[in-house]
């Protein structure tokens, strides 16, 4: 079992490097890079991570191995578009893993965490965003119970770039 632990204020450093090399690694070959250059640096700065990790309702799960970050995912009250129809949703705006430990189950114990906070927060619904080409992420929330109910524009630096968004129900599953 992958131990799982909320983020503090001293994580945001190691939060924004692991965000900006799994980002890269996952989109650089499809995007130009003046385009990944723009997002990452306002994506994964130290400061806006350090802002996200003390933001009201939100919460950073942190999971480690040796004393490494090695993956994160972060939950946060976002108002949902008019797609979004599940109980009290909440978003989960990101769940990254290191390359190196893609398939070691990580992924899995970040979403059980996801599912598990958002429970306890009072949230009956999830929902996120995944970029339409990125199948093995679509694969993976769909074996969760994840389901698409629309799309959303994601702004990647001057491109626009077509999301899906998927929602899934507490009470159905999962965790």
């Amino acid at each position: 079992m992958v131990p799982i632990r909320i983020a503090g204020a001293g994580d945001a450093g190691a939060l924004a490097d692991l965000g900006r090399r799994t980002f890269h690694d996952t989109f650089a070959a499809y995007n130009r890079p003046e385009d990944m250059d723009a997002y990452m640096n306002e994506a994964f700065s130290t400061e806006r991570i350090g802002a996200e990790i003390r933001e009201l309702g939100a919460v950073y799960l942190v999971a480690e191995a040796s004393s490494k970050v090695i993956g994160f995912a972060r939950v946060a009250p976002t108002a949902p578009p008019a797609c979004i129809t599940g109980p009290s949703p909440v978003r989960l705006v990101k769940l990254y893993v290191s390359a190196d430990a893609i398939g070691s189950g990580v992924g899995a114990a970040l979403m059980r965490a996801s599912i598990e906070w958002a429970r306890g927060a009072g949230h009956e619904s999830l929902w996120l965003g995944v970029w339409e080409h990125n199948h093995r992420a679509k694969a993976f929330y769909e074996r969760w119970g994840f389901v698409p109910v629309g799309t959303e524009t994601f702004r990647l630096g001057s491109d626009d770039q077509s999301d899906v968004l998927m929602q899934f129900v507490l009470s159905e599953g999962g965790g």
